[in-house]
């Protein structure tokens, strides 16, 4: 059952304090995303929460399931919508929270038999959004009994959403951030083996790039790992 009002103080500031202290951690996405749902279903007090990201790779863009704390396998499956398909999609292009008590009888609800099997009732369902109004997603909760949100109830989702939307944006800067910190390290490596080779013998720069290529095919070995291994026997030959 959601949150009563006289609990509902002690909860919304644990579920705030938590996210916060996620924003600041050093988490990785999928833990990320696995901590949002657990604090928001706890603070709510709700049956199931679900989380829900724009996957802006995809052209049109589609809306992916990224995490959920529900255990059965038919919520845990693989589910993708359109941008604007169903209660995610409407709360994502709206960008606004969206409240159903009843979510059997809704025609914007589209999983009627996934409901029915896990025994959903109510969903109050609101967007992911960042400060410059960007909607990066949705976070979903159901109740197992029919049920009416109070303002409480939206002010905590909408307060908790907007945290997971920093906490997801700065988790998804930091890991773009270490990919090119790793890609530029990698070809500094790449080319200080490739002077090494040119240096040992008669190839020029394009000649050691393509014999370490031929190397990391044959050997299925990343050209990382074969720089890595160039200038750790050119250490090895100088002590």
């Amino acid at each position: 059952m959601p949150i009563q009002e006289g609990k509902s103080s002690d909860k919304y500031i644990k579920a705030l304090t938590d996210i916060s202290r996620a924003i600041t951690s050093d988490l990785f996405l999928e833990d990320l995303l696995k901590l949002i749902v657990m604090v928001t279903a706890k603070g709510m007090d709700v049956d199931i929460c679900s989380l829900w990201l724009v996957d802006e790779e995809e052209s049109p863009p589609k809306i992916r399931l990224k995490a959920t704390q529900a255990i059965a396998p038919e919520y845990l499956e693989n589910r993708v919508l359109e941008l604007n398909e169903g209660v995610v999609g409407h709360v994502v292009t709206q960008k606004k929270a969206l409240s159903i008590k009843n979510v059997l009888r809704s025609r914007r609800f589209k999983e009627k038999a996934m409901a029915r099997k896990l025994g959903l009732a109510s969903l109050l369902g609101v967007p992911l959004q960042l400060q410059n109004d960007k909607v990066i997603g949705a976070l979903n909760c159901f109740t197992s009994v029919p049920y009416d949100f109070t303002e409480t109830e939206f002010n905590l989702m909408n307060a908790v959403a907007n945290q997971a939307a920093v906490a997801i944006r700065n988790t998804e800067l930091m890991v773009q951030t270490r990919v090119i910190e790793q890609e530029l390290e990698t070809r500094k490596m790449v080319e200080r083996a490739k002077e090494t080779l040119m240096q040992r013998g008669s190839m020029n720069g394009e000649q050691a790039h393509r014999w370490m290529q031929k190397r990391s095919m044959d050997s299925r070995k990343s050209m990382r790992q074969i720089a890595e291994a160039i200038l750790l026997s050119e250490d090895l030959e100088r002590e």
